[in-house]
């Protein structure tokens, strides 16, 4: 789908630059040309949809009815399965988080997206059966799906909506408003068009500071942070390798398919499929770049217990894997 996208950035930095590959400035220039092109794009398609979405079924309605019907977790569940489907990283997958929040889904529904998302998706999961094998990936898929499950769950339990910065209250206000405007004037599709451009405009206007300052961040830990940097933390003597290992992955920055085969490599050298997993979890599903882009819509605080409750869940799974596989 984002073929064109990485042809556009190859071209850019090693034809029209005339970088070489596998130059340290070359791979982050790369990277940050080829993730901001992309999640502009998400940006400006998920938003506009979102957009068109709420114009005809307002916020207000949406709330009222997972309100009303009680679907005992399943909401959660379908969230993470939902995120399995989508192949973003956690930095890609927060244009869909903004959008989801703009049409008036739960928080703790749109976390356990947030977390499912860039953790098990199906390129990730053919190249897990090809290094580990099957049963390996069947539980790694179910413990991820399982972790955005339960952490979305304790993150809606915690009602954590006050935390979410002014901004976002502001992009509430204007949707009803809008969609108050749409149903009092009974405006046509063509008619209501250029209001919801406006606002994907405006918003994303709001956003690209951060996206450019995340990827900026995200693209030199990618270039700059050798592989093995952390493997001398996490062997398997190690009794506190798992949170060691879960903590040392937030500075790196990568989708899955990008660190599947250094896990493989972790293992191959004798560190617990468990701990390596973790770290993979760590470096997939949180990072400093996806802190940076959240910061528009969450405050610190709510950021922190985000990271808190993932980094926890992480490190549980982290340990059962050690025990079971």
């Amino acid at each position: 789908m984002f073929d064109w996208i990485q042809q556009l950035a190859d071209w850019l930095v090693y034809d029209a630059l005339g970088m070489q590959p596998k130059n340290h400035l070359s791979e982050a220039l790369h990277f940050f040309i080829y993730d901001t092109t992309k999640i502009v794009i998400l940006l400006f398609v998920v938003i506009f949809f979102m957009g068109i979405v709420n114009s005809y079924f307002p916020i207000d309605r949406v709330k009222n009815y997972l309100s009303r019907h009680k679907l005992y977790g399943l909401e959660y569940l379908m969230a993470s399965l939902f995120g399995v489907v989508t192949p973003f990283c956690s930095c890609s997958s927060v244009p869909l988080f903004i959008g989801f929040v703009r049409g008036g889904i739960p928080l703790g529904v749109t976390f356990a997206f947030l977390i499912t998302s860039p953790l098990v998706n199906e390129v990730a999961i053919g190249l897990f059966i090809g290094l580990f094998g099957i049963k390996t990936t069947l539980i790694y898929v179910v413990s991820g799906v399982v972790l955005g499950t339960v952490s979305g769950t304790i993150l809606q339990k915690l009602k954590l909506e006050r935390y979410l910065t002014p901004w976002v209250k502001d992009v509430l206000a204007n949707a009803q408003k809008e969609q108050d405007a749409f149903q009092e004037e009974n405006q046509s599709f063509v008619q209501r068009l250029p209001i919801i451009k406006n606002e994907v405009f405006k918003i994303i206007k709001g956003i690209m500071p951060y996206v450019i300052i995340g990827i900026a961040v995200g693209g030199l830990m990618h270039g700059y942070i050798p592989e093995g940097f952390f493997e001398q933390y996490m062997n398997k003597d190690n009794l506190f390798a798992v949170p060691i290992a879960t903590v040392l992955a937030v500075p790196m920055y990568s989708n899955a398919s990008g660190i599947l085969p250094v896990a493989q490599v972790l293992v191959a050298k004798g560190i617990p499929l468990g701990t390596a997993i973790a770290f993979m979890m760590g470096v997939v599903g949180l990072s400093f770049p996806e802190a940076m882009l959240l910061k528009k819509v969450m405050t610190f605080k709510l950021i922190g217990i985000f990271f808190g409750v993932v980094t926890l869940c992480i490190i549980i799974s982290g340990y059962i894997f050690n025990i079971i596989l």
